[in-house]
Formats: C-alpha cells, structure tokens, sequence
C-alpha cells in the first residue's frame, strides 16, 4: 500500500476500438471514492484517483459500439500521469491493425519512463504491447484474443489462463484476461494503493468479483485448425464427433493409415496437443455443457462423455478447469428465478 500525498492521476485512453462498458466501469469505481468517503469508514475522506479520459485528440470519441465518449484531453497534452489504463478493445476477423495511434504508443513509452503504470483490460493489452515495454514480460489477454496477440506480438509471453499479471521491474506492467477481470485490475490498483479494507468496501458495493479459480473454467476449448495438415485435419473432424467411444485414440491412429508414432507426432505439432490431451479436452468441454443446461449427475455425464470411472472424471475436471464438476455447475448454471417457466 503507498501513502501518496495527492490523488493518483488516471489515464483513461479512449480509442475508436475500444469498449465502452469496461472504461465506464473502470472510471465509475475508481470515481466512487468521494460518494463512498462519506458513508464507509473504510474509504479516505481525500479520494485518492483523479480520473481522465484522453484520447489522440480532445472531444468525442465514437467508441466501438457507435456511442460516443468525451475525451477531456488530448494524449500531446499530458505531461505526468501516474496510472495509464486501456479498456478492452473489440477486434474484427482482421485482427488488430498495428502503427494507428503512434501518438499514443509514443506518450505511452515516455509516461513510463517517468514512472507511470501502464495497465490493460483483456484486450487493451495489443495497444500496449506497440510500445515495446511488454516483450519478455509475462502477460495476459482474453483466450479468444490469444493466437491473434501470439502472431501480432511474438515477443511477449502469454498466459491467457491468468486473471491478472503484474510484471517489470517496478510491477508496473499490469493486463488482466477476459472482459469482466477489470474487475480484478481496478481492485487491485485499490489494494495496492488504499488498502486492502477499501477494496473489499469497493468491491461489496459494487458487487465486483475477484475472480479466484482464475479463467481455466470459463476458457472454451477450440482446437488449432490452421495447421494445413489434411490426415490431422481429417483426425480432429471425426474425433469431434466420436470422443466419447472406447479407445479412440487407437480408431485415430487406424484411420489414418499412419504409423502409431508418426500420427502421435504429427497430430501434436498440428494441433499443440498430444492425441490423448485433445480427446481430454474435448470430453471435458461437453461435461461443461451437460453440467450448465442439464441437471444430469456428475456420474451420468461422466459416463456420456466416455468415462466409465467418475472418480477420474472428477479429477481430470478439477485439473483442467481448476474446479469440481459440483461448484463449475453452480457457477455456470442459468439459476431457477431466470429460467423459462415449462408449461
């Protein structure tokens, strides 16, 4: 926790890409200081963040869902900052089109230099990573973002399984994963600088989320299909139909007329998977599904999906989506008050 003397001035970068409900939200909760100082006794009287948005230059900006946003200053303007934020971004199937806002990654570089945090929310992390400061630097993005970055940013090491990643030197380089983490981020930089008490009244009234079993239960497994290798390609087309058989690993390898190591070895430089992990993968991703749309046991779905001890079932689970089948279907499943009546 840090006893500055003066609100911590936040830069919150506003670019056409961007999403206007996580900077909304990053900016109401670090704003609610002054609100929540009078009836907390955990919050400072002194709101401790001066909240800005900027953008390349000052005035509206049409954020990527069409509504626009007020830019209160242009990025040329600033001279210090002590926190600079960018919000999730929404990509197209072009992917992220690097070298559009070079006044941004410039002032980006230079406010580091003088010892500014540079922060992302999922996404925002492809505008940082322009800058050059996140190469070697652990890091995360969305999972659904991750091949793009992987391409885009070869240099910077990804972890999109993680919530929140703090790196450098001075832990200054802070990304949190999927959309809603900015939860994570903004109670973070509210622990790191107010106090840990003042996070939890944040996060109390607000109803944010830490999110503690990380982003393994929410990731979707998608298996690598641009590999161009057509016998493996064949493989993941029938596999996606059939995992739940015995032994389809075996039928696999038969299938594709391939010796046994040859496929193996093939099949995992494809796909980054070794046959039996992706089958895995898969059984475990229509558990997901069973679990959240039906009230089916944990040993019934066990069994559908092709595993005839439950025990292992639950264990294999727990491993790839860091929960048991019984708290990933209290997460995930629609509640009672939201279902549709059956008539």
């Amino acid at each position: 926790m840090s006893h500055q003397t003066r609100p911590l001035h936040v830069s919150l970068v506003a670019i056409p890409d961007a999403v206007i409900s996580t900077m909304a939200g990053i900016y109401d909760v670090l704003g609610s200081f002054r609100t929540l100082g009078r009836i907390e006794p955990s919050i400072p009287a002194d709101p401790p963040f001066a909240n800005e948005i900027v953008a390349s230059t000052r005035g509206q900006v049409a954020l990527a869902s069409g509504m626009p946003i007020e830019a209160q200053r242009s990025v040329a303007d600033i001279t210090e900052t002590d926190i600079v934020i960018v919000p999730s971004v929404l990509l197209g199937p072009e992917g992220w089109k690097p070298d559009r806002y070079p006044e941004i990654v410039a002032r980006a570089v230079r406010m580091h230099a003088q010892g500014a945090l540079l922060c992302s929310a999922c996404s925002g992390v492809f505008l940082l990573a322009e800058t050059g400061l996140f190469d070697g630097r652990e890091t995360t993005v969305h999972w659904g973002y991750a091949s793009q970055f992987a391409q885009t940013f070869p240099h910077v090491p990804l972890s999109p399984e993680r919530v929140l990643v703090v790196s450098g030197e001075r832990e200054e380089l802070i990304t949190s994963g999927a959309s809603m983490t900015w939860h994570d981020l903004v109670l973070y930089l509210i622990a790191r600088y107010v106090g840990a008490a003042a996070a939890q009244t944040i996060a109390r009234s607000f109803a944010l989320q830490w999110h503690h079993d990380g982003l393994a239960p929410y990731m979707v497994f998608q298996g690598r299909r641009d590999h161009g290798d057509a016998v493996v390609g064949g493989a993941q087309d029938w596999l996606a139909a059939h995992f739940s058989v015995a032994s389809p690993v075996e039928e696999m390898v038969n299938r594709s007329s391939l010796a046994e190591r040859t496929f193996k070895r093939r099949f995992t430089e494809a796909t980054g998977f070794a046959p039996i992990d992706y089958m895995q993968r898969l059984r475990i991703e229509d558990a997901k599904r069973r679990l959240e749309r039906t009230d089916a046991s944990a040993d019934e779905i066990s069994w559908k999906v092709g595993y005839e001890d439950p025990a292992f079932f639950r264990r294999l689970f727990k491993r790839l989506t860091n929960m048991t089948p019984g708290a990933y279907r209290k997460r995930f499943q629609i509640p009672v008050f939201a279902r549709p009546e059956r008539k």
